[in-house]
């Protein structure tokens, strides 16, 4: 029987069973290429082991996927409390940005109980030696690899059976059967199904890196999400030695989590507190900022909202946003504008969330309103207040979950006023020496915060 020839577009591995100018999923031109598919029998690399059969669910053993600890908190609380073996996790984020080291450190811990083969498609084992020596990871149990031949490193995996894999990176690995060249859509998807199937039927645990290029995406397009178990990002700001690790994909854990990180010199450390580095050179006394409390995950963590208002000299007035929803903040600052009797409608507006945090729940709308109110007026909020709540489209304050939580963090770090929605808290106890502000709307809410 004919083998049909598949074609799929470089830009966002959509495929099609004929061939078109323009991909009907990105929209991108002349991004169309053909696909014939390998002779039965020689397009799947041989993954090691034998054939599985079915079980009942009763008799699966879950003693199988076990979590162990990778050595780093941050790290294996967005993991969703440790590694699991036999799963497949994708790290990536942009090239430089430090996942080479967060892996290599992760192997310092883990070798000590389990072996771990590190394959690396861009260094040489010369490069990941000097490389370890700075980071100073050394173990028994660590073996590098420099090979970027899917079919070699199975062949190694079989010969040593280590416990956990790590792939560097899967833009480099290739199959011999593929006729298209290594880091293309074909050759990407045939390795990592090729991991994958490594993973689940040896119960080896594989962390694979992604780069991310400029459009954000994962090995070019981002086909890989769905094949892999869980997705992880690292990010951060270049002119920062701050990173974050958050999980968008996660099979065996919450995708809420956030992990801080601190570059430096000799690798990554762990940041425990996250809030204190966030609110670290915080100005006071200064107006358009306001403190805001989100939930990341089960922790609690402070930001820094700065609002910037200042006369438009446009028919259409600018907004701009960094670290905040562009539409969420139009809508607020409209609101601010129709019930807050403020005439934004002639300003432009700038809002930046300070440490590279994204803040996407509803809390934190009040501070953005308070950090605008703030600019606008030109008057600073006291350094000692924080705000928390969910503004609707009348103007209300509404409540929000883990206010509990929200308010023990505030207290550690000193703040003793915070205000919060009058709904859903009456029966709210404050740590000791904090004034709870109970607010029905956005009005009272400058009132109390500006006077």
């Amino acid at each position: 029987m004919k083998e049909k020839t598949i074609y799929y577009c470089t830009s966002c591995g959509n495929e099609t069973m004929k061939w078109q100018g323009r991909c009907p999923a990105c929209g991108q031109w002349n991004t169309i290429v053909e696909h014939k598919p390998t002779v039965s029998g020689k397009g799947n690399a041989r993954v090691p082991g034998t054939r599985r059969t079915a079980k009942t669910l009763s008799e699966v053993d879950t003693a199988a996927e076990a979590r162990f600890s990778t050595g780093m908190e941050e790290l294996d609380r967005v993991l969703g409390g440790g590694a699991v073996l036999g799963s497949l996790v994708l790290v990536g984020g942009a090239p430089g940005i430090g996942k080479s080291t967060l892996l290599l450190q992760l192997c310092a811990h883990v070798c000590k109980t389990l072996k771990v083969l590190y394959v690396s498609g861009e260094e040489s084992e010369t490069q990941l030696k000097m490389r370890a020596l700075r980071l100073g990871v050394s173990g028994e149990k660590l073996y590098v690899l420099s090979e970027t031949s899917i079919e070699d490193i199975l062949d190694t995996v079989d010969t040593m059976e280590p416990n956990v894999l790590i792939i560097d990176s899967i833009q480099t690995l290739y199959s011999r059967d593929g006729s298209s060249s290594p880091g293309s859509i074909a050759q990407v998807k045939e390795c990592t199904m090729t991991l994958m199937r490594l993973a689940k039927t040896n119960g080896i645990m594989i962390f694979m890196v992604g780069h991310i290029n400029k459009e954000g995406a994962i090995a070019g397009p981002k086909v890989l999400e769905h094949m892999v178990d869980c997705v992880l990002y690292f990010e951060g700001d270049r002119n920062t030695s701050y990173r974050l690790i958050s999980a968008a994909k996660n099979r065996f854990g919450s995708t809420n989590e956030l992990g801080v990180f601190d570059m430096h010199e000799n690798g990554l450390t762990e940041v425990e507190n996250p809030s204190e580095m966030l609110l670290s050179g915080r100005p006071l006394g200064a107006p358009g900022t306001c403190v805001a409390c989100s939930i990341e995950g089960t922790r609690p963590v402070l930001a820094e909202i700065q609002a910037l208002v200042v006369s438009s000299s446009f028919n259409v007035p600018r907004r701009t946003t960094d670290g905040f929803d562009f539409n969420r903040a139009t809508l607020l600052m409209a609101v601010l504008d129709k019930r807050g009797g403020m005439r934004l409608s002639g300003c432009d507006g700038y809002v930046n969330v300070i440490g590279g945090l994204n803040l996407s729940e509803p809390a934190a709308d009040l501070p953005l309103v308070l950090a605008v109110a703030s600019s606008y007026r030109d008057q600073a909020i006291p350094s000692g207040l924080a705000a928390i709540g969910e503004v609707g489209l009348t103007g209300e304050i509404r409540a929000v979950n883990y206010l509990p939580q929200r308010l023990q963090e505030l207290s550690r770090l000193g703040f003793n006023q915070v205000i919060i929605p009058h709904q859903g808290s009456a029966k709210i106890i404050p740590p000791e020496g904090m004034q709870l502000i109970r607010v029905k709307n956005i009005r009272q809410a400058i009132e109390e915060a500006l006077g």
